[in-house]
């Protein structure tokens, strides 16, 4: 193995990415598995989970699929005990899972805001919490938040998805602090405009997709392949001295100016 291969490797680690059956979760597992890590695979569509898991595995990815719903306290629970059960360790934990769902503020249905402040912010909180004693028991690991350059900019017509990103964001900072100590790092990823499924509505707006370029030093959206590195960066040793950091994978749309 060469210096650069063992420094990113993720040989006999176990990680967990939730949402990871599609979009950005999918790109992100893929580049776990592909670095050696065993992933458990979450996501709430049993049938794209599934789906999502046999494509790993045909590329010989050592994938399994867990079914639950991160915004059910049980579900992240019974989460948390298949893991201890099954492969008695975690190394990784990707904070993937989102949702998202815009109104004008004087429209905006209560129902939206708990769901979104749920899974959005209380589902990576309540993760941390049931994995983090096993990460410390084994030594260390790493936490990885995904936010969104909505934790710096303000959006209109979504208050949930900025306010819990914005959370989310200082949440990381909060727990590298706390988990410091048990050697836990925690860092948090904040993607731009990246074209998924979540965004298909605006990419097929031609004179926003358009818009939306422009704001960007590099002129294009992101891809969900676009996080690979930076998640394979910070969940290997390769960053072994780097937590409380944020991250922005944005085509440079928060450093631009005129």
């Amino acid at each position: 193995m060469s210096y650069l291969n063992g420094m990113f490797s993720l040989d006999e680690k176990v990680s967990v990415v939730t949402g990871g059956s599609r979009g950005l979760g999918k790109a992100i597992a893929k580049s776990l598995l592909k670095a050696g890590s065993k992933v458990v695979v979450v996501g709430r569509d049993a049938n794209r989970l599934e789906k999502t898991v046999n494509e790993f595995k045909n590329d010989g990815l050592s994938a399994f699929p867990y079914q639950c719903d991160v915004g059910e306290r049980d579900e992240i629970n019974k989460l948390s005990e298949y893991v201890n059960n099954d492969f008695g360790r975690l190394d990784v934990l990707v904070n993937n899972a989102g949702v998202t769902q815009s109104a004008p503020l004087a429209e905006y249905p209560d129902e939206v805001w708990w769901k979104t402040l749920t899974v959005d912010l209380y589902a990576p909180f309540a993760l941390c919490r049931v994995f983090s004693p096993l990460m410390a028991k084994l030594g260390g690991g790493s936490i990885i938040n995904i936010t969104s350059i909505n934790a710096e900019r303000g959006f209109s017509d979504n208050p949930a998805y900025a306010a819990s990103k914005g959370g989310l964001r200082q949440l990381t900072n909060a727990l590298a602090n706390d988990l410091a100590s048990s050697n836990i790092r925690v860092n948090s990823v904040g993607p731009g405009y990246m074209r998924t499924d979540m965004t298909l509505k605006s990419w097929e707006d031609t004179e926003r997709r358009s818009k939306l370029e422009d704001r960007t030093m590099l002129g294009r959206w992101g891809i969900p392949d676009d996080l690979a590195g930076i998640t394979l960066l910070l969940a290997s040793d390769a960053s072994s001295y780097i937590t409380g950091q944020h991250i922005y994978v944005d085509g440079g749309w928060l450093a631009k100016g005129m």
